[in-house]
């Protein structure tokens, strides 16, 4: 039995018609789900009740559970329990211009990245469609207010689970959905090539990042493995056909290092691969974890690196740095609770 909460809009319509009924009843489901709130099945009112029988049949409205909540200077790390006892987290962070949450998108990760303390929890599964949404609603909850943007950057890579994601994009997109606009909604990938040319096919309108960190293929393969399948100039030629093909401008992620990637020599290694192209360099303070093998870059090496980048001519913001005292690194919450 599926579950209600991880189907598009589209899917229900489809659903209706193959069973001789009108298309607009999908929507009537979208409204009881995101804008009542309802998910009691029973008591979508306007709907035949032989409509009703047949969808309880079919679907469930179960929810994931929030088992615990840490909360620093605006921002709050949920823990999550899902419905097979598995365990994966999301961020909300509170920024002037609104509320933003990254969920998760697998439990665990195959990636592997060094720095990551996701990398060290090998993936379980794809997390479904409605296990995402659900972070969403139930954080919504909670707080009591509306979510205004949302990032795909917690546990796993989200183009590994990439159907799932592109479900769970369209339902919080659609305007009967949860209604957050596409240029409030942030992908991110390690390189997936194969899927980023995927992406870049669909008319979503999305905002998309690359998690880079590292200018030289020397640097990216000690810490990414993913770079000895797709090197920096393949991924780096696929980013520039996004561009070109979307007309969408992409966030580089570059995670501070230090002295392994936060160096003038890199900074300007960095500045020559994005030399030309439409895209701007975020800057992530490294949110230290149990592995203890990195440490963060200095305030002041940051700056300089980011002075470096602008005197080249690469656009530069410097991430806003959220729990660091709440273990808000991907990863480190569920980790600690195993």
């Amino acid at each position: 039995m599926e579950n209600l909460l991880g189907y598009t809009k589209n899917m229900l319509e489809d659903y209706f018609v193959n069973r001789g009924e009108k298309k607009y009843k999908a929507t009537q489901v979208f409204e009881w789900l995101y804008r009542h709130g309802e998910y009691d099945i029973a008591k979508f009112s306007n709907i035949k009740k032989s409509i009703i029988t047949t969808l309880q049949t079919d679907f469930t409205t179960d929810f994931i559970k929030i088992e615990k909540v840490l909360e620093g200077k605006d921002v709050k790390k949920f823990l999550f329990r899902l419905l097979d006892n598995e365990k994966i987290e999301a961020v909300l962070m509170e920024h002037d211009y609104g509320l933003s949450v990254c969920v998760s998108s697998q439990v665990g990760c195959n990636m592997g990245c060094r720095f990551c303390e996701s990398g060290r929890l090998k993936k379980v599964r794809n997390l479904e469609a409605y296990e995402i949404v659900e972070q969403i609603l139930l954080i919504q909850k909670h707080i009591g207010k509306r979510i205004s943007s949302v990032v795909v950057m917690g546990i796993g890579e989200p183009f590994d689970n990439y159907d799932n994601i592109i479900r769970f994009i369209k339902i919080i997109n659609d305007p009967k959905g949860l209604a957050i606009g596409s240029r409030h909604i942030t992908v991110s990938t390690c390189g997936l090539v194969p899927k980023i040319k995927e992406f870049s096919n669909l008319d979503l309108q999305v905002n998309l990042a690359l998690s880079l960190h590292g200018a030289t293929d020397e640097v990216r393969n000690y810490l990414m493995p993913v770079n000895k399948v797709y090197n920096i100039d393949t991924v780096i030629t696929t980013i520039k056909e996004y561009i070109t093909k979307t007309n969408r401008r992409v966030t580089i992620e570059y995670v501070m290092l230090n002295m392994v990637n936060d160096r003038d020599s890199d900074a300007y290694n960095l500045a020559r691969l994005l030399k030309g192209m439409n895209v701007y360099v975020n800057l992530i303070p490294y949110n230290a974890t149990s592995i203890g093998e990195f440490q963060k870059s200095s305030q002041e090496r940051i700056a300089e690196f980011g002075k470096i980048l602008k005197q080249e001519g690469i656009n530069v913001t410097v991430r806003r740095e959220f729990g660091g005292n709440i273990k808000a690194a991907c990863g480190q919450l569920r980790s600690e609770s195993d």
